[in-house]
């Protein structure tokens, strides 16, 4: 499913030797990475599975999957993409503390470390971009950073076999904040 980029898009692919990889194509070892299950008090997804949300104490995790944000291997926002941050800010201005809200992006493991990592971050900058317009609230600083493949919600491959309904919820930005107690 990896798909090249247009022109303006920095492709970083490489091959187990070092050397860059043909346009288009990914090559080297991809692990998977299954994070310990913490204990949640909740979660709420949409009915169109498109978005969570997780409680933990104070904090609250909104996660967006990629395909309603974000064409396949794109970072510009998509129409749609821009309703649900609306939507989003307005749970962060009513709900939120303040202080520190975390924009995180995520991909599944299709591609290299290199190229997840790169276009996870500009998923994340897209989104903050977009948030920092719409957060109303005092003392509200966004931090955005692109974790990759490297904290995938549900493994990428079980028993040897890719399951593409765990990619997709994989591929996710995800906007962290806490609430007021």
């Amino acid at each position: 499913m990896f798909r090249s980029l247009s022109a303006a898009a920095l492709v970083l692919t490489t091959t187990l030797s070092g050397t860059p990889a043909p346009p288009g194509h990914a090559t080297g070892v991809v692990e998977d990475l299954v994070l310990p299950i913490e204990d949640v008090i909740g979660e709420i997804e949409s009915l169109d599975g498109s978005e969570s949300e997780t409680k933990q104490g104070a904090q609250v995790t909104v996660a967006l999957t990629s395909d309603v944000l974000f064409a396949l291997d794109k970072w510009v926002l998509t129409a749609k993409a821009r309703q649900r941050l609306k939507e989003v800010a307005a749970k962060v201005n009513t709900e939120g503390a303040g202080g520190v809200v975390k924009i995180e992006g995520h991909t599944d493991d299709q591609g290299t470390d290199a190229y997840n990592v790169t276009l996870s971050q500009r998923r994340a900058q897209a989104v903050e971009q977009v948030m920092r317009g719409l957060l109303t609230g005092a003392g509200v600083t966004l931090q955005a950073k692109g974790y990759g493949e490297s904290r995938p919600k549900l493994p990428n491959v079980v028993e040897g076999k890719p399951v593409p309904a765990n990619r997709e919820r994989n591929r996710r930005v995800e906007i962290v904040y806490n609430v007021e107690q």
